[in-house]
């Protein structure tokens, strides 16, 4: 009977064991954008599981994901990658290209080719004195005051049939009015407030990515400061602090401020 309460425990520890290694699966890789000078971190989106991180300023990114979830790579400027991850995939890491948008330029036609007679030319490209004076008494009409009210743009209710949304509430409306007031409003930061948003940044967001490149406490305050001043920081996420944003937000200054200052970190 002894055996039997021993067997029975032991395949218990092995089952919990065995979840919690399931629970617990991640997968890792790096995001490859095919610019070196690129220092601006990807957002990585679990969409079947509603997770989401950023990657380092070198690309690594390592997320909770199991087989058959769907990963959303996300970057300002570039097309988004989705990746359903497959059974080979869970054991071995990912490298994923992000392609940058092209920027299309419009076409610019010139439909007169000058003579280089000022005469000829001057009179084809400068607009005709009566069209001069016709937008001349237009722009004087526009301005001048009504002489007469406006009659009303409306359909007379014998014409119109009943109206459904009497009396209905406007659920959109009610939505956003509730998403207004649950957001605080963005408001100028005081000396006090600003001082106070970068103790709390100091405490809470992690800062590693500034020590691998050799800085200092005193040289990531100087940076903190011009973050502050770039971004706008304290103004903007002080009453709406959010760690991933504001992590994301100091990585965007890093990249300028690193160029600026020819920062190079330390290889892994």
């Amino acid at each position: 009977m002894e055996m039997i309460y021993t067997g029975r425990f032991l395949f218990l520890v092995l089952f919990c064991f065995a979840s919690g290694l399931w629970a617990q699966q991640k997968i890792s890789g790096k995001v490859i954008t095919g610019n070196e000078l690129d220092l601006t971190p990807v957002l990585v989106v679990n969409i079947s599981q509603g997770k989401s991180m950023l990657s380092d300023m070198s690309g690594k990114f390592e997320i909770e994901a199991k087989e058959n979830d769907e990963i959303r790579f996300v970057k300002e400027g570039y097309y988004r990658v989705d990746k359903k991850i497959t059974s080979e995939e869970m054991n071995s890491p990912l490298n994923i290209i992000l392609k940058r948008m092209e920027i299309q330029i419009p076409e610019v036609k010139i439909t007169y080719k000058p003579t280089g007679n000022l005469a000829k030319d001057n009179q084809h490209l400068n607009e005709s004195r009566k069209l001069q004076s016709l937008k001349s008494d237009m722009e004087e009409y526009m301005k001048s005051p009504l002489n007469q009210p406006l009659p009303t743009n409306a359909i007379s209710k014998t014409f119109t049939g009943h109206d459904f949304n009497a009396g209905q509430v406007n659920l959109f409306g009610v939505f956003n009015a509730v998403k207004k007031l649950a957001k605080p409003k963005v408001t100028k930061a005081n000396y006090n407030e600003t001082q106070d948003f970068l103790k709390r940044v100091k405490t809470q967001v992690n800062l590693n990515f500034l020590k691998k490149y050799g800085m200092d406490e005193e040289q990531i305050d100087t940076f903190l400061l011009y973050a502050e001043k770039t971004r706008s920081l304290a103004k903007r996420y002080r009453k709406d602090f959010q760690i991933s944003v504001v992590e994301y937000e100091l990585k965007i200054a890093f990249g300028e401020y690193s160029k600026m200052n020819k920062l190079e970190g330390t290889k892994e």
